[in-house]
């Protein structure tokens, strides 16, 4: 009988002397949480693209409350209207973002880039770029196995079967970058809309040299620099064979868009170009009386 008494006693002292331990040990290791967090985690969309930079809307949240800021903070899919009721639940100022979208950056289409071989592999663009150069000459342009259009939550992108490319449907495509991070070959990228919603950028990635490009691709870049010497804005800078234009300098003039001789430029959302006037022939002059002999 002494010995279950002493066992019941010492059963209970440690369990007393454990829990005095954990009490401690919750109070002292115990992390506060901001509960404007949950409230603007509530406010965000929940989509948990890691467009914004954070991991989920959560971290999103936690990241702007801890910023005491909102310069530079952007949820890509609930856009300025989301960002306001942040702003508001924190009591600070939402700034202005300029909206973005994704481009495909590659022209490959079946005519422009013929195939010299067949993939008969699993259809993965992650796949088949680890395992081979893709079915055309170009090593660097689209594999055409929709990866991006698997990735993309919001049905903002689908492949066109006659080209054999993603083609973004902008009134859905929230910039969240995620077809961006699917694509093994990085021809997907983010830009910003532009005025009007009017943007110019160079559609190839291809950074051979310009034979071994045109080779490849009859629409490809060749790093010729025409285009840069055009440019009035030094937008434009060539690298590794391959012309980039930078959105935040262009001012959308389209020179460089018509001395590209590849074709490679492309402006988005101009109106039709005007037809040059036609220059009026010359009228024909009377015909001179001949000398009398």
């Amino acid at each position: 009988m002494n010995l279950i008494l002493v066992a019941v006693i010492s059963l209970g002292a440690i369990g007393l002397v454990s829990a005095i331990i954990l009490y401690v040990a919750s109070k002292k290791f115990a992390v506060y949480e901001d509960p404007r967090i949950g409230e603007v985690a509530a406010a965000l969309p929940q989509a948990n693209c890691g467009g914004c930079g954070y991991p989920g809307c959560s971290g999103f949240a936690a990241a702007c409350v801890k910023a005491g800021s909102l310069e530079g903070k952007l949820c890509p899919v609930g856009g300025q209207p989301v960002m306001e009721k942040v702003a508001a639940i924190l009591g600070l100022e939402a700034t202005a973002s300029e909206p973005k979208v994704a481009v495909v950056r590659c022209n490959g289409t079946c005519a422009n880039r013929p195939r010299i071989t067949q993939y008969d592999g699993v259809r993965s663009c992650a796949v088949a770029n680890s395992t081979y150069g893709g079915e055309t000459g170009c090593t660097f342009g689209c594999l055409g196995c929709g990866d991006c259009v698997t990735a993309c939550q919001f049905d903002a992108i689908r492949m066109n079967p006659e080209t054999g490319l993603p083609e973004v449907d902008e009134s859905k495509c929230t910039a969240c970058g995620a077809c961006s991070k699917a694509c093994p070959r990085n021809i997907i990228e983010i830009r910003p809309k532009g005025k009007n919603n009017r943007r110019v950028y160079v559609q190839c990635v291809n950074k051979d040299k310009g034979a071994v490009a045109r080779k490849a691709c009859t629409a490809a870049c060749i790093g010729c620099g025409k285009c840069v010497k055009v440019c009035p804005f030094e937008a434009i800078t060539l690298e590794n064979n391959l012309a980039y234009i930078d959105p935040a300098k262009c001012k959308s003039c389209r020179k460089c868009e018509m001395e590209c001789p590849q074709g490679a430029i492309v402006a988005v959302n101009f109106p039709p170009r005007k037809p040059k006037p036609e220059t009026p022939a010359a009228e024909a002059k009377p015909a001179q009386p001949a000398a009398e002999a």
